[in-house]
């Protein structure tokens, strides 16, 4: 199923987001991990790629295996970064052999050695590049895009942010995905502009459950994402103790998605972290409001 056909239900809904593994000895413990979450029942599951393209042998065998044994319609992730063209059509013949229908474009993470590489000679620089690309290739897939609510840490405000992300919108993305925030006025803030920049696709809002303190320092170094005080002041009561701190994180996020829920959006994104515990407490707190018997 292509997720445009979720994302116009007027009903409540989750989806959560795993990682594939990074080497062939933790296969089956990822495996056995995103199994757990997909008999959850979400709306669907994304599946990730690796930085510089390093996992992405793994990201179409876990989202086949979602696909076919737990019929849970599945975002296959692509990044460009470092690809060749015939790479990326390659990958996409894949996914349609496969029978999955989603893709989510992403030039993707850079590993220190990219950071520092001449870039002139990459088939694709920026994003924008693969969504034409998968669009001239006759793929017919529903194509996802990411977009910061905090801005890109590339772009130099948000309004060039916006510029760029309209110019990915109007190449082809069916709908969009959030980076992780913390404070939802961001969010509400962001869609407001975009809105009137005419970006008029679905947008995911994607939210991160903090499960344990040492994750905070990585989530803002991986998005920027401004901490709240009422955020940081549950770390400092609560990080020191591992089972007080999940308990604490799972329930700032659900009270985040109920925020979300509340305030018109219907279908909330959540980076799982292979965690199938935590995905299932966030569907048990929203059960009700979900509709969802576990």
């Amino acid at each position: 199923m292509k997720l445009t056909e979720i994302l116009k239900s007027r009903g409540f809904s989750l989806s959560f987001e795993v990682f594939p593994p990074k080497t062939s000895t933790s296969f089956e413990n990822v495996r056995r991990a995103t199994e757990a979450i997909a008999a959850l029942r979400p709306s669907f599951m994304s599946v990730t790629y690796g930085a510089g393209g390093g996992t992405s042998r793994y990201t179409l065998d876990i989202a086949k295996n979602l696909l076919e044994k737990y019929q849970v319609p599945t975002l296959a992730h692509l990044t460009c970064v470092s690809s060749t063209r015939e790479t990326v059509r390659e990958k996409l013949q894949e996914m349609r052999a496969l029978g999955i229908e989603n893709v989510m474009a992403l030039r993707g993470d850079l590993t220190p050695e990219m950071e520092h590489a001449d870039r002139s000679q990459w088939a694709y620089r920026h994003a924008v590049e693969l969504v034409r690309e998968i669009r001239e290739s006759g793929a017919e897939l529903c194509v996802g895009g990411a977009c910061y609510p905090e801005v890109h840490p590339e772009s130099r405000n948000q309004a060039e942010d916006i510029f760029y992300l309209k110019e990915k919108v109007d190449a082809g993305c069916d709908f969009l995905t959030t980076q992780m925030f913390f404070d939802n006025n961001l969010l509400y803030n962001f869609l407001y502009k975009i809105r009137e920049a005419g970006i008029t696709v679905p947008i995911l809002p994607g939210v991160m459950p903090i499960t344990g303190a040492n994750q905070v320092e990585r989530a803002v170094k991986l998005s920027g994402s401004f901490m709240p005080r009422r955020f940081m002041s549950l770390v400092d009561r609560f990080g020191s103790d591992p089972a007080a701190m999940k308990q604490a994180g799972i329930a700032y996020a659900t009270d985040q998605i109920i925020d979300l829920f509340a305030n018109g959006i219907s279908h909330v994104h959540v980076y799982s972290m292979n965690k199938p515990d935590v995905a299932e407490k966030i569907l048990e707190n929203l059960s009700d409001i979900l509709g969802k018997a576990l």
